[in-house]
């Protein structure tokens, strides 16, 4: 029998390793970038077209590489960052694989123009499904020009399985984000299809939280710093009332790498415990400064996950900061008894001690408590005046008598242990009556049915109804709207940005009156017809971080998650109290739906409790 085991060509091998670097085209924007950071790069230019399926393109102007060099980097495994195993627990750049390159160039065409500083010419390359097409010297500015053209164009499966462009920006947007935040002095831009999404300058730290994520985080950030004998912590966390629905913007940075990790995400999360509002979660840029020694970042061919040789340790530790800086800056509510009054409002309420007078009182000797004359005490210093008269035995039942005949009139009388009006005795035998329906707890309503009673929960409901109600209009496209009188702008994220754009049609159906408005900004001059109007820019704001809650959690179609968002963002929340025309008109529409029973979360929306079962609580 002959031999069967042989060795892969390289092309076919490349095109393997590209299947775990090379996962979408954000993948390649990642390597890409990194290596223009590691390269020494000040400036870096990023461009896009088709969300990177036509192209990609990354130019800087870093150390650039001479001819030999530019050919041996798409050579599988060789790399400039590490000349053995040990290098491997002391690495300060973001690449060491040597796989990024030569696996890019397996699934696209690849056109690299670069040139040291040093010299007067520069080298092309042109290489397609790694098969160098050609090479030669070239005039080219000082650094590197790396284009990537057609994605997987030699592998249409793959291709087929890309996303739409809308989502392929969004995550190409996550990771340009990331290398920014980490390299604030760098100047980055992004452009697609001919437009500039970011222009990012050089400044600190803060400035590019802002320029990235808009001005209105200016006043959101909260400084932190930490500085112990392991680690040195360092960045921004956010006031706990702008916390959001997602994780989206949560950054850790190991050594200016950006990292996933849940455990070290869990000690922030502590760090705000009773400050989150429930589901929310906070916005923090934290970077960690670690010897690379007690780090292992081998782990993943992405890089983004990293091992701690003690991880319980920088756990306390990042928590503990939090908590400090959060009570540093009097977001986390403190008392300070041995503090002096400082504020003016204070001092106020607080009298010097030289305008401080012992009060006197005046004591009458032959004031007598118990002898009454005509209603009226004896002293003449608490004489009743003549014009009002004196409450007496009488008087008190005269006063019953009137309550009672008030309460006459109103026909309904006090429960004396509830406050609860009582139902009426000539009121009917139980059967679904809107009128006896009441409110408790401004959460949930009370209404008596045949065999006993159900249990609405109002919140739940209105979800239910207005589920419904947005999939109808979205399948019909006959959502209503009503005007703004004042239309409202808000500014969104780059990421979110794209995120609207890709279900504009979608939130036009359900009656948003929604135009673009300059470079990541929308105005909104109308909303759904059964949504209250007053804050429009925050209903869109919210609208969006519930889809992407539910994109993460629920795996279902974009309209279906758009109407439950929508559902959850407008819909009446605990709390609210409503007068029995409403609750009239929820409980009709609720029995109108189609499925009355089970609320968006699939949680019931009303239960019902029968006589017997009370019969039996009361005998037990």
């Amino acid at each position: 029998m002959s031999d069967i085991i042989q060795l892969l060509p390289d092309s076919v091998a490349n095109q393997i390793a590209a299947g775990e670097v090379v996962q979408r085209p954000a993948s390649a924007v990642k390597e890409l970038i990194e290596n223009s950071i590691d390269a020494g790069a000040s400036t870096i230019k990023l461009i896009v077209k088709d969300a990177g399926k036509a192209l990609l393109q990354v130019i800087d102007d870093g150390c650039g590489m001479s001819a030999t060099d530019s050919r041996m980097a798409f050579e599988r495994h060789a790399t400039s960052k590490i000349r053995k195993a040990e290098d491997l627990f002391s690495i300060r750049t973001m690449g060491f694989r040597g796989e990024a390159l030569a696996s890019i160039a397996a699934v696209a065409q690849v056109e690299l123009k670069t040139r040291r500083h040093e010299d007067e010419v520069g080298t092309q390359l042109l290489i397609e499904g790694s098969e160098i097409k050609l090479q030669e010297a070239c005039s080219c500015s000082a650094g590197t020009s790396f284009s990537a053209k057609n994605l997987f164009f030699n592998i249409p499966a793959r291709r087929n399985f890309l996303k739409s462009n809308p989502v392929e920006m969004r995550h190409i947007i996550d990771e340009f984000q990331r290398i920014a935040l980490a390299n604030p002095n760098v100047f980055f831009s992004l452009h697609h299809d001919g437009q500039e999404v970011f222009h990012l300058p050089k400044g600190t730290l803060k400035q590019r939280i802002v320029h990235i994520f808009g001005n209105s985080y200016n006043e959101r950030l909260v400084p932190l710093e930490e500085q112990t004998d392991i680690i040195s912590i360092k960045g921004f966390i956010g006031k706990p009332e702008y916390s959001k629905k997602t994780r989206g913007e949560q950054f850790f940075f190991v050594n200016n790498r950006f990292i996933k990790d849940a455990y070290l995400n869990h000690a922030i999360t502590t760090a705000y415990e009773e400050l989150l509002p429930a589901d929310s979660f906070p916005f923090y840029v934290l970077f960690i400064n670690i010897d690379p020694i007690h780090i292992d970042i081998n782990v993943h061919p992405t890089k983004t996950e990293i091992k701690f040789d003690n991880e319980k340790v920088i756990y306390a530790i990042i928590r503990s900061a939090v908590r400090r800086s959060l009570g540093q800056y009097n977001i986390s509510p403190a008392i300070d008894f041995d503090a002096a009054p400082t504020s003016t409002a204070l001092r106020d309420f607080v009298p010097s001690t030289a305008a401080v007078r012992m009060p006197t009182i005046t004591v009458n000797p032959e004031f007598n408590p118990f002898e009454q004359q005509n209603g009226r005490s004896g002293g003449s210093s608490f004489r009743q005046p003549t014009s009002q008269p004196a409450i007496n035995v009488g008087n008190w039942e005269q006063l019953y008598k009137i309550v009672r005949e008030d309460e006459d009139k109103k026909d309904v009388h006090t429960h004396p242990l509830f406050d609860l009006p009582a139902p009426k005795e000539e009121s009917p035998k139980f059967k679904l009556n809107e009128n006896q329906s009441f409110q408790i707890h401004n959460r949930y309503i009370i209404s008596p049915i045949k065999s006993g009673f159900i249990v609405i929960d109002q919140q739940a409901a209105h979800e239910r109804i207005l589920y419904e109600r947005y999939l109808n209009s979205l399948e019909t496209h006959k959502g209503s709207s009503q005007q703004s009188l004042f239309p409202q702008t808000l500014e969104l994220s780059p990421s979110d940005f794209e995120l609207l754009k890709e279900m504009m049609n979608e939130v036009k159906a359900l009656g948003f009156d929604i135009r673009e408005f300059g470079r990541n900004s929308v105005v909104v001059d109308g909303v759904p017809s059964d949504v209250a109007s007053g804050n429009e820019a925050r209903l869109l704001e919210n609208l969006l971080e519930s889809f992407k809650q539910n994109a993460t959690i629920l795996k279902v179609d974009k309209r279906d998650n758009l109407a439950r968002s929508l559902a959850r963002t407008a819909a009446i929340k605990s709390g609210t109290a409503l007068s029995k025309e409403e609750m009239s008109l929820l409980i009709d529409e609720l029995f109108a739906c189609q499925m009355p029973k089970v609320a968006v979360s699939g949680k019931p929306t009303f239960i019902t409790i029968g006589l017997e079962e009370l019969v039996k609580r009361f005998s037990s």
